[in-house]
């Protein structure tokens, strides 16, 4: 009687396992947009509202916050977008547990808040927040290259509700960003100028601010303005990265107090952003004011400056602007306070709010214009050690904007807001000067050497545009400024000092492959003439065809080979395939293989042999690239009472990686 189990295929077979490096930590793939279908099919026992995407400490990181009107244990759901079939989570998705705690009485319900980490470069994501048979809509996002140039987009003062209109503001809102993003679908972060709303606990404010979808598919990087500061709902409604929430960051210095604070940092591929609470500025109040401000920079910098090329502030109140805020007697404090220490330290971009409308300042050292010759409106700028560039954001929303103001004869330096002797009609401190009464937000491009600043228009004098629909003045001209023409265009070149900076930029190598390979020409294994043994059975021995296994991804994520045998047939008559075993082993070294355990015959414990996949060879996570050769000794068992035949059966070769 001849035995023989054979190979799949009759000529040489490569098979290639595609690797998902997106999945290796969360154990799926992603798809962007959203609003995907919750698969829960259950009446939601706790309703969630409010979902919000936020900044991580770094580009491998996203935090989400929410309400939720049940005080219960709840979590955010993660899995690749392309893992997620017709609303339905895979049952690997990764999951990151929530805290948080009640609502003040006026928000009502629960806040909740939680960190999505390990996220891999250029992958769409979809998540949900809630709890099984409770769970949110689903959204998603994507991440994008972790090195290298991006873009950034910075928004001031949406402010919901200060036209006293709140859904017109938030249709202004809503238009800004659905402008700002089908021109720049790529832009990676939404930075804040800080007033989220006119009303700090007013709850139908933050539902229209944070209705538009974009909210939960890119990273809003929130600021405490002063329209904020007054409640708790800022915290509630956003957990930031880093952050201190000591009672210096607070104007009254309690944390427990009925009001937001805090500082925070995060690092963004090539840029260090620091966040101020610039409603504390003075000691008066309780707080540490503008001195723990500075020390607070000033810590960050010197222990995280070095691992960014760019260094970038964003705080509320505009210290360079050109409007109502502008003689603020607070403001004019900030100014004497910050400019010296933000020169010393080497920012490179201030990002301000507060005086709804768009201002670009001079170079400024020191509190004063660093370099003299620099002209209104210059485009090319060349700081050098110490000059910094601010800028006022005008609103986002159209809720609310504030006229120019005119110089006076307070100074050309410092607090002083007199005029600039290059163009009378601005401050001194400022290059730029624009209100047409029309929304706007900053567009930055992070480059390998410069930031190249936009100030682009999302609207014109038509509705969504609050305060002009009230009655407010418009001198836009649609035709010659429409919808996304800029108002101001400006690049800051990174300063070298006296050498000469050389920098290359390194890819990532080819992703690589893993696949495996049966070895010569695929024939068939021939067991042959199967011998009797004891009475009472036949044995039959062999081996299978060499399997060469190669993996050069950078990865190194894990991978095995598996195999499992088909029934032995010949013609009508067969038997079970458990009744083979074999003995597995590395023939060549390389990619880090193990070989896989024995499998007896079946006849032998009564097992399932290999009836059923059994591992030939691994290798773990971390192992090297290369090349191994896997081989395998076969056992064949089978009883007395199979009848004569020449038998064949199929062995299946299964690769899995990550």
């Amino acid at each position: 009687m001849n035995s023989r189990p054979s190979t799949q295929a009759a000529a040489p077979v490569r098979r290639r396992v595609a690797t998902a490096s997106t999945a290796v930590l969360l154990g799926l793939t992603v798809a962007l947009g959203g609003g995907l279908a919750s698969s829960a099919a259950a009446a939601d026992p706790a309703s969630i509202t409010g979902v919000v995407l936020g900044v991580g400490a770094d580009e491998t990181q996203r935090t989400v916050s929410w309400y939720t009107s049940a005080d219960t244990a709840q979590q955010i759901q993660v899995a690749p977008t392309a893992s997620v079939v017709n609303g339905v989570f895979p049952a690997g998705a990764a999951t990151f547990a929530a805290t948080g705690t009640a609502n003040i009485a006026t928000s009502g319900g629960f806040n909740r808040h939680a960190t999505i980490t390990g996220l891999k470069e250029k992958t769409a994501y979809s998540y949900r927040v809630g709890s099984e048979g409770s769970w949110s809509a689903a959204y998603s996002f994507a991440t994008q290259d972790f090195e290298g140039d991006y873009d950034f987009l910075f928004f001031g003062d949406p402010q919901i509700g200060s036209s006293g209109d709140t859904a017109k503001d938030g249709a202004g809102w809503k238009d800004t960003l659905d402008v700002a993003l089908a021109a720049n679908p790529n832009a990676e972060l939404l930075v804040s100028g800080g007033d989220q709303v006119e009303s700090a606990n007013t709850e139908s404010q933050w539902d229209a601010f944070l209705a538009p979808d974009k909210l939960r598919q890119y990273p809003w990087a929130a600021t405490i303005g002063n329209h904020d500061v007054g409640g708790k709902a800022y915290e509630q409604h956003f957990a930031t990265p880093n952050t201190d929430n000591s009672g210096a960051y607070y104007s009254n210095g309690n944390p427990a107090s009925n009001t937001s604070g805090g500082d925070y940092w995060y690092i963004y591929k090539d840029v260090l952003f620091i966040d101020l609470n610039s409603n504390s500025y003075a000691t008066s109040q309780g707080g540490g004011g503008d001195a723990a401000h500075i020390a607070y920079v000033t810590d960050v910098i010197n222990k995280h400056g070095s691992e960014a090329k760019w260094k970038v502030l964003t705080y509320h109140h505009s210290i360079y602007s050109p409007a109502d805020h502008a003689k603020d007697s607070d403001n004019k404090a900030r100014r004497v306070d910050f400019p010296t220490t933000f020169s010393k330290l080497g920012v490179d971009l201030v990002l301000q709010g507060h005086d709804h409308s768009y201002s670009r300042s001079y170079e400024i050292k020191n509190g004063q214009k660093a370099n003299p010759d620099e002209k209104p409106g210059e485009a090319q700028l060349y700081p050098g050690p110490g000059g910094v560039v601010y800028v006022t954001a005008n609103s986002a929303s159209g809720s609310k904007y504030y006229d120019i103001t005119k110089p006076d004869s307070s100074g050309t330096s410092g607090a002083g807001n007199g005029a600039d002797p290059l163009n009378p009609d601005s401050y001194w401190y400022n290059s730029v000067q624009n209100q047409e009464h029309v929304r706007t937000y900053v567009k930055v491009q992070v480059r390998n050497d410069q930031l190249v600043v936009q100030n682009v228009r999302s609207g014109t004098c038509a509705a969504p545009n609050a305060a002009v629909e009230k009655g407010n003045w418009c001198n836009n001209t649609s035709e010659a400024q429409p919808v996304g023409s800029i108002v101001d265009n400006f690049t800051v070149h990174n300063y070298h000092g006296d050498g000469q900076d050389i920098q290359v930029n390194v890819p990532n190598p080819a992703p690589g492959e893993f696949g495996w390979t049966i070895d010569g020409n695929n024939g068939l294994v021939d067991l042959g003439t199967a011998v009797e043994q004891g009475g009472d059975h036949f044995e039959a021995n062999g081996r299978i065809n060499t399997i060469s296994v190669s993996d050069t991804r950078r990865s190194l994520a894990p991978w095995s080979v598996s195999a499992s045998v088909s029934d032995f047939r010949d013609g009508g008559k067969s038997f079970s395939g458990s009744y083979l075993g074999w003995s597995p082993r590395v023939t060549q070294t390389g990619a880090g293989a193990q070989a896989g355990n024995t499998v007896v015959s079946g006849y032998t414990d009564h097992g399932k042999g290999l009836s059923v996949p059994q591992g030939l060879g691994s290798a773990a996570q971390g192992h090297a690239r290369g090349t191994a050769k896997l081989g395998a000794d076969l056992s064949l068992k089978i009883p007395d009472s199979v009848e004569k035949g020449n038998y064949q059966a199929t062995l299946t070769i299964t690769a899995l990686s990550s």
